[in-house]
């Protein structure tokens, strides 16, 4: 089978990557296939399980029509800038057109050492293979955009971190892999022309209107930060801390790219930290806003030559753009934050009573999910506070809070099973618990036993449906079973 490539990116200038053909495995074995993904993109499911559709996800064919390289970017990581990162365990294979009529990136994960590998041995250890599966999967169900897992391919070979680990290769589905830090690949080396045309590249492909706008870069510039201000509102609202927002792994597209110390909240605080290389902090659960916009900040900085011809009006503009950030995230997060207690429309002091809210919440260890999720019962009735008072390690926090929520429901005069059902469509029952993720690494690593990944995504396919026989996949981790610290896959 011809896998149906049109390699737009493959067109540029040979400095925006670096081309060469993924590296072999010794034994390759098909994991897990996404068949719904595979249709999506037109692809034959069949072929791909194939024993010649394996090897091609596995590295060890180079298909028809594919153009295989390792894409060039730089980027700020927790706030230092490297000048060179670029794809150091990764190759795009090439992009298709979906079923959809947008056009994909096909990139294998895990695919072997590249000239952007800074002396790493380009391979991806399974534990991070099937957590980026799952975790990215999940966003989906929830409707996050994300990167999207096509497959998962064991090497038959070990690579070795702490220990020797089995290998594996993912195969990632990205609107696109630019970043902002592609951006900051070409500003650093004062390459204008490279600039200019992988601005023109990302206009074309993320923003077509913008190509007919008075000034197209400002215009590429608000869509980024349009998205970027959406897409943390959204983590937020599920509890997901990304654990790495540098700006290598900042998308301009707005999909959430990378799920190495990604965690999801269990007790809500807005200072959670999981990732185990954040030791300041930096990326904490509430810090995410703030960093998206120093992220953005930086983007703009290297549109300045495009954005204007003198540099005091071209960082005007910028700031014009960089101004709207702050007001959409507001929107987003607000908006989604009325909705999860089952308000239509945002009010004056709305703000106020969801904050305090949350001040309960992180003062009383209450579950993030569970405690949202149970309110809609509570809006059916007084009779369904039992469970959410429950959550509070104080109940009389909740019931202080209760009856101005209450009033404010009231206000808005829509019968309570029909709050209870809008609800229930925005609060998930069931997410990717860190401690559940983990367990089921652990039996893939551990007894090559891939029965608890399979079924966990099942019930994460279906994140806010009602499933009797997977209740113990929506409880919180006992004390025992938390997770501490996540770790970066590399």
């Amino acid at each position: 089978m011809q896998l149906p490539f049109d390699n737009s990116y493959a067109r540029l200038p040979d400095r925006f990557f670096a081309r060469l053909a993924p590296t072999p495995v010794a034994a390759p074995r098909l994991l897990k296939l996404n068949l719904p993904l595979a249709q999506e993109l037109g692809l034959d499911p069949a072929w791909l399980a194939s024993d010649e559709g394996v090897e091609v996800l596995a590295g060890n064919r180079v298909p028809e029509g594919s153009e295989p390289l390792a894409q060039a970017y730089a980027g700020h990581q927790f706030g230092g800038f490297v000048p060179q990162l670029g794809d150091g365990r990764a190759i795009l294979l090439g992009e298709v057109v979906a079923r959809d009529g947008m056009r994909r990136d096909i990139q294998l994960k895990g695919s072997g050492p590249t000239p952007f590998s800074r002396r790493g041995d380009g391979r991806a250890a399974l534990g991070p293979v099937l957590r980026e599966y799952v975790v990215s999967e999940a966003m989906h169900a929830l409707g996050i955009p994300t990167t999207r897992s096509l497959a998962a391919v064991a090497t038959g070979e070990a690579v070795y971190r702490e220990t020797a680990l089995p290998g594996a290769v993912l195969t990632r589905v990205a609107a696109s892999h630019i970043r902002v830090g592609t951006f900051q690949y070409f500003a650093a080396r004062q390459d204008l022309d490279g600039l200019r045309m992988l601005a023109d590249h990302a206009v074309a492909r993320h923003d077509p209107q913008a190509a007919g706008a008075p000034n197209p870069y400002r215009a590429l510039l608000e869509g980024v930060v349009a998205r970027q201000a959406a897409l943390v509102a959204r983590w937020m609202l599920v509890g997901f801390i990304h654990g790495v927002m540098n700006t290598d792994n900042t998308t301009v597209s707005g999909e959430t790219i990378d799920f190495g110390p990604c965690a999801f909240l269990d007790a809500y605080h807005p200072g959670q930290v999981f990732s185990s290389i954040d030791h300041q902090g930096r990326y904490a659960f509430g810090n995410q806003p703030r960093i998206a916009l120093w992220n953005l900040t930086r983007l703009a900085e290297t549109l300045l030559p495009l954005l204007a011809a003198e540099e005091a009006a071209a960082i005007e503009v910028a700031q014009e753009v960089l101004a709207g950030f702050a007001p959409r995230f507001e929107a987003a997060w607000l908006g989604g934050l009325v909705r999860k207690v089952g308000l239509e429309a945002v009010q004056e002091g709305d703000g106020d009573l969801l904050e305090d809210l949350l001040l309960r919440m992180a003062e009383n260890e209450a579950d993030f999910t569970l405690t949202f999720r149970s309110l809609a019962d509570a809006a059916a009735g007084p009779g369904g506070e039992a469970a959410v008072r429950a959550l509070f390690k104080d109940p009389a926090a909740f019931d202080a809070w209760a009856p101005r929520w209450r009033a404010r429901l009231a206000q808005e005069g829509r019968a309570p099973e029909a709050v209870r059902a809008a609800m229930r469509a925005v609060n998930p029952a069931f997410i990717p618990r860190n401690h559940q993720v983990e367990r089921v690494i652990a039996a893939a690593v551990q007894g090559d036993d891939l029965a608890p990944f399979e079924a966990l995504l099942a019930v994460l396919a279906r994140p806010f449906d009602d499933q009797p026989g997977a209740a113990d996949y929506a409880l919180p981790p006992q004390p025992e079973e938390r997770v501490l610290a996540t770790f970066c896959g590399t």
